[in-house]
């Protein structure tokens, strides 16, 4: 398991009370490693907690309240370019409850402060297990094709270039393309390439994988980090995105003629029911704090 980022995680901090009991949880999503990472303190004085008699009366108060802390940052999770976690649950197309994946989450024990006044535990939770739990279809729809195919030849994977500000469709001025659960990518003409239901669920534990610039940039023959390599092989279709869209940004639009490099035959085509794709993202997208409630 990759340590806490916790740097990254004290960003925001959200202090919530429960009755005279004092809590604050801080943390960040994050996109490279498919991670929600968060940290709990609470204030051992306000919870009446004696030190050392108390300690597992304190965990426990811990780890009782987490799901609650947890749920709006959960809920506030981009699943596709027009809704977050929330707003899916809203609509009522599923049953799924937020506690159900955040009671999954890997916790390192928790730690008293120095001074003894308060107790902190960290707690990490797998966004592929989210992954999982959304993607519920059976059987994969097929991809465009084309009556007259364009020349190709079979790559290994597929990488899209996107860490720049780029033209957002339908509106003015530019932005930097965002992370999702679900992005979709569409061609110059607003065909639909790739999507989520597109993938073989059975297989895939996401449908893209999120870089920063810096891992398609290596001292390697490929120029890729050796983890991307297993997934995109060492001879990847790039593409540099041209546009963004939806409306929280999440998916990328690519030429026209790098779509039908995809779509053109059966190989290429296989790389998107198999979820082989990267999408380069801006370092500063990748690591998000969370939001206040």
């Amino acid at each position: 398991m990759k340590p806490p980022i916790l740097s990254s995680l004290l960003l925001i901090v959200a202090t919530l009370a429960f009755g005279e009991t004092q809590m604050a949880i801080s943390g960040s999503i994050e996109w490279e490693q498919m991670e929600v990472n968060a940290v709990i303190t609470m204030d051992l004085a306000s919870a009446g907690v004696r030190i050392p008699t108390g300690r597992i009366q304190a965990e426990e108060l811990i780890q009782g309240e987490y799901p609650y802390l947890i749920r709006p940052y959960l809920l506030s999770l981009v699943v596709d370019s027009a809704n977050t976690l929330g707003d899916i649950l809203n609509q009522g197309t599923l049953s799924f409850k937020s506690e159900t994946i955040s009671g999954t989450a890997q916790k390192i024990p928790p730690a008293l402060s120095q001074d003894l006044a308060s107790m902190s535990a960290r707690y990490t939770l797998d966004l592929y297990k989210l992954v999982g739990e959304l993607m519920q279809h059976k059987q994969p729809v097929e991809s465009m094709r084309l009556l007259i195919p364009v020349p190709t030849v079979p790559y290994t994977g597929i990488l899209i270039i996107a860490d720049e500000a780029l033209p957002v469709h339908g509106r003015h001025g530019t932005a930097l393309a965002r992370p999702s659960l679900f992005p979709k990518i569409w061609d110059s003409a607003m065909n639909l390439i790739y999507e989520q239901s597109m993938v073989d669920s059975q297989q895939v534990r996401s449908i893209v994988r999120y870089v920063s610039p810096g891992k398609i940039f290596m001292a390697t023959p490929s120029g890729l980090e050796d983890d991307l390599i297993g997934l995109v092989g060492t001879n990847p279709l790039r593409i540099i995105a041209r546009g963004v869209f939806g409306i929280h940004l999440t998916d990328p639009i690519i030429d026209r003629q790098d779509a039908l490099q995809i779509v053109s035959s059966e190989e290429n085509r296989r790389l998107l029911r198999e979820g082989r794709v990267v999408i380069v993202l801006n370092r500063q997208v990748l690591s998000v704090p969370f939001s206040a409630p």
